[in-house]
């Protein structure tokens, strides 16, 4: 099973998280409720939630969708029509053809909150998940260390523990991956995370590292 090899998949993770905070922001700017924000949408409430935790489930339309009634799908509906034109240079024989577009964006994680530790926890989460999904055996020993963990016993996490026997025996694993304080509060209690290869963990590590640094988006010369 191959680890990660690149900043790829925290780096979407982190723009998806960025998007639905600002489009929830937007929507309680406009004081338009989640009722009638869903409704003018044409989706349910829970699917609005999840487009507003940045969840990848829903569709890109879905996202658009959201982003039109507020108002601020125009810059992207250019990139899908003809107004988006990157310059003409002439080649050598004469001919012109289409240049790449020069636009870098910088993209970080906010110092000032737990974005990172956040993305590091989901990030690791999410690889155990697919590596439990691709080999079962793994979801054993996070029930043995589950158990290890409540047999000695420490009642300050002891509510915790119970909640994640409940979600490893059915698999409910959206449980621990919103956004809400009691999702954070089970991932900082999670068993998951120990199934991982030490060099996964790492390559996640270095991810998060790259992103408190900044990673830019564009061609770079």
């Amino acid at each position: 099973m191959p680890a990660f090899t690149d900043t790829t998949s925290v780096l979407e993770r982190h723009l998806l998280l960025q998007l639905g905070d600002r489009l929830k922001r937007l929507r309680k700017a406009r004081d338009i409720s989640t009722v009638e924000m869903a409704k003018r949408v044409g989706i349910s409430r829970t699917t609005l939630a999840a487009v507003e935790a940045g969840d990848p489930a829903p569709t890109m339309g879905t996202y658009l969708r959201v982003m039109s009634v507020l108002g601020v799908a125009g810059d992207l509906a250019l990139l899908v029509g003809d107004t988006f034109q990157p310059p003409l240079a002439n080649s050598a024989a004469g001919s012109s053809k289409r240049a790449r577009p020069q636009v870098q964006v910088m993209v970080s994680t906010d110092p000032r909150r737990h974005e990172a530790q956040d993305l590091q926890s989901m990030a690791l989460h999410k690889e155990a998940i697919r590596m439990i999904h691709e080999d079962p055996s793994l979801l054993d020993r996070a029930h043995e260390v589950l158990e290890r963990w409540r047999s000695q016993g420490d009642s300050r996490s002891e509510s915790l523990w119970s909640e994640w026997e409940t979600i490893l025996e059915n698999r409910a694993w959206r449980k621990a991956l919103g956004r809400t304080r009691r999702a954070q509060e089970l991932r900082q209690a999670s068993p998951l995370p120990t199934v991982l290869p030490d060099a996964v963990r790492q390559d996640v590590l270095a991810q998060i590292l790259a992103l408190k640094k900044g990673v830019v988006l564009g061609d770079q010369e």
